[in-house]
């Protein structure tokens, strides 16, 4: 393993921290957090592949390129099923009582990328904790690229527990040329 390889497995650790440690809405946890090493990313891409090809979605077959020549990959997804309790109704409910009683009566469609509806406060949870990661691998120039499509196949694949109803993929790579950087166009 290169040093670069080994630099990158550990700012992808720093930045499970940085995402665990990100503020958090009434200060409860909902978020799933991994670190897939090189193998782990190379499945990953190839799921990744295979769902741009059968849904054919050509920013998946793009994206599944950069999983697959990074070196590893974080993954962090939302519990976003988990009402926070303070009757917001950013969910779309008046009240969480609301959205916990459409929780139960929803509909199971044939795909979606994620699973709905979430409550808006663990989706704002989310959204801080993959800035804090993405800001950790800034700060130690580590390049990445916050991927919905990653997280799409990471959630097909089960690679976090199956109660995460929304995931997003950092891709990480330490080359001498951004790979994530002038990708060619998915239209």
């Amino acid at each position: 393993m290169k040093p670069e390889q080994n630099a990158v497995k550990t700012v992808a650790e720093l930045m499970a921290l940085a995402a665990r440690t990100a503020p958090k809405g009434r200060g409860v946890d909902t978020l799933e957090i991994r670190v897939l090493t090189k193998k782990e990313t190379g499945k990953l891409a190839g799921r990744l592949e295979e769902l741009g090809e059968e849904k054919k979605i050509g920013f998946f077959l793009r994206d599944a390129k950069n999983l697959a020549a990074s070196d590893a990959c974080l993954l962090i997804g939302s519990r976003g099923d988990s009402a926070a309790g303070i009757n917001c109704g950013g969910c779309g409910y008046p009240a969480c009582a609301g959205f916990e009683t459409a929780r139960m009566k929803k509909k199971k469609f044939s795909f979606t990328p994620f699973d709905g509806p979430n409550c808006v406060i663990r989706m704002a949870d989310l959204g801080i904790a993959v800035g804090s990661a993405v800001k950790t691998a800034q700060i130690h120039n580590v390049d990445n690229r916050v991927l919905y499509s990653g997280g799409v196949a990471a959630r097909d694949l089960e690679l976090l527990p199956k109660n995460c109803t929304v995931i997003y993929a950092i891709p990480l790579s330490a080359t001498g040329k951004n790979i994530f950087f002038d990708r060619p166009s998915s239209r």
